[in-house]
């Protein structure tokens, strides 16, 4: 295996097609730095790492300086040793994993090109192609909302992940307009709900209560209560009606553990992103051993990110919810290398 020749990065802004909005925060573009890694073999790999509402800390500006002193570390390294400095750095740069998990994607994928080996049958090439879910960002204008849902699915989407406030009032009339404006679309669809932390134990319940009195079939419930509620969401796992997904609450293996132990959830969602390769690999395994349903899904990403998750996803063919939207809230190629982009569908085309 080659030593690393080289790490560049730089940074990307891309302006998204509707106003990105949760209880987090909402934003118009997305930022992000995209990181290459050069072996002396030629090989080069490519990563992204996000900006994000859930990691404000890692701003372009400090992913940037961890990048140089990263790449410091890293430079005439073998390759090889990749996870063992991986994880090093890991440790090191613990309150930005989004920033090392982007350059993790970058050798990982040098890596494989030095190997010949290409990422998704890395994984197992299990499948050809999947289908994503489309975000529905919290529009409080109906006109703005309308516009978005027509569109979603004039282009074929039939499964939509709502991103709810957290204001009780404001989500019961927001989830209310979204079903019957796609019951007036079609009869073929499905509502998954994405809290991004934003209840607590009694406005979840109250919300989870008014959907099933209107009859609304929600798939599930994303991240409701804030990451580190523990005791919260054991005890609305016990009385929740409508399957609970983790997501920020669960970054490493050590997470996941408690939250199993903890009987926390029903299913985890896996990002590429947030988790990087290794992790994203021992998660899932976790996952499958322990019967507990997956989720693959992304950050405000471009398909260099994204990618990632979709080879994870089409190469391992054992998730059971697929969230992997972003670069349809950006302007797109229908292709990408291997990659073919069809409304909701990704397909893997080698020929």
């Amino acid at each position: 295996m080659s030593n690393i020749k080289s790490i560049l990065f730089y940074e990307t802004v891309r302006p998204l097609k509707v106003t990105f909005s949760t209880s987090l925060g909402k934003r118009d573009v997305i930022k992000s730095v995209i990181v290459k890694v050069r072996l002396d073999n030629g090989c080069v790999g490519i990563g992204e790492c996000p900006t994000s509402f859930v990691l404000k800390n890692e701003t372009v500006l400090r992913i940037r300086a961890i990048l140089n002193k990263a790449a410091a570390a890293l430079i005439k390294k073998p390759a090889s040793e990749c996870q063992k400095e991986i994880k090093i750095l890991r440790s090191r740069f613990k309150a930005y994993p989004m920033t090392i998990s982007g350059l993790e994607v970058a050798l990982f994928r040098a890596c494989l090109a030095s190997e010949n080996t290409p990422e998704h049958k890395y994984w197992g090439g299990a499948l050809t192609s999947l289908k994503t879910d489309i975000t529905i960002p919290f529009i409080v204008d109906a006109v703005l909302l309308d516009r978005w849902l027509g569109y979603t699915k004039s282009v074929g989407f039939s499964s939509f992940k709502l991103k709810v406030s957290g204001d009780i009032e404001a989500d019961k009339t927001y989830i209310s307009r979204v079903y019957e404006k796609l019951k007036t679309l079609s009869d073929d669809f499905t509502i998954r709900l994405d809290g991004n932390q934003g209840f607590n134990e009694k406005s979840f319940l109250q919300l989870t209560d008014f959907v099933e009195k209107n009859g609304y079939k929600i798939e599930l419930f994303e991240q409701p209560l804030p990451k580190d509620a523990y005791r919260g969401f054991t005890e609305i796992k016990k009385r929740s009606p409508i399957p609970i997904i983790l997501d920020e609450t669960v970054f490493t293996t050590l997470d996941f553990v408690r939250v199993i132990d903890e009987n926390m959830c029903h299913g985890v969602n896996i990002k590429v992103a947030k988790s990087g390769v290794a992790e994203s690999a021992r998660i899932f395994s976790m996952a499958k051993q322990n019967g507990m349903k997956l989720m693959v899904g992304c950050m405000t990403e471009t398909i260099t990110g994204l990618s990632a998750g979709i080879y994870l996803a089409l190469g391992t063919g054992g998730f059971d919810f697929i969230d992997l939207d972003a670069v349809h809230l950006l302007r797109h190629k229908k292709r990408y290398g291997n990659l073919l982009i069809d409304g909701p569908c990704y397909t893997i085309n080698d020929c």
